[in-house]
C-alpha cells in the first residue's frame, strides 16, 4: 500500500511498525511544513494520523476506506521535530472499524489526537 501512496512519500513518513490492526509511523518535520506562525501546519499532523489510520485499519488485506475523522491539536510542532504516530483498533466489524491515533514528538509528547472510523469494503487488496 505504502508503494502506491506518493503523499505519504512525499511527507517522508516511515514504517515503524505495522501489525494486525495496528501501525506505528514516524516522520520529521521540515521547513515547508510550517504555517505563516512558523509552527507545523495542522494539516501535517492531521495527515500522518490519517496514513497511520488507513495502514492500520488495512493489515487484514480487505480494503478500508475512512468515513469520519477527527483531530485535537494539544501542542506546536516546529521544523525538525520527529513524530511519531501510533494507530490503534478499538472495536471492528465485518463493515466498520474505529481506531485512536496518538502524535507524539521526539519528547514524548503528545502533540495530537486522532480519532476515525473507516468502511471495510470487504473486497481483498490485490498485491
Amino acid at each position: 500500500m505504502y508503494d502506491h501512496d506518493p503523499f505519504s512519500r512525499w511527507l517522508g513518513i516511515e514504517h515503524v511498525q505495522v501489525a494486525p490492526g495496528r501501525c506505528v509511523l514516524r516522520m520529521t518535520v521540515r521547513e515547508e511544513m510550517l504555517n505563516g506562525f512558523a509552527i507545523a501546519h495542522g494539516g501535517i499532523t492531521y495527515s500522518l494520523a490519517d496514513s497511520a489510520l488507513a495502514f492500520a485499519a488495512n493489515t487484514y488485506g480487505i480494503q478500508a476506506v475512512s468515513v469520519e475523522t477527527g483531530i485535537t491539536h494539544t501542542r506546536p510542532v516546529r521544523a525538525g521535530d520527529v513524530l511519531t504516530a501510533t494507530a490503534v483498533e478499538l472495536n471492528r466489524s465485518t463493515r466498520f472499524a474505529t481506531y485512536q491515533v496518538t502524535v507524539e514528538d521526539q519528547q514524548q509528547r503528545t502533540v495530537a489526537l486522532f480519532k476515525g472510523t473507516v468502511f471495510r469494503t470487504g473486497e481483498a487488496w490485490e498485491l
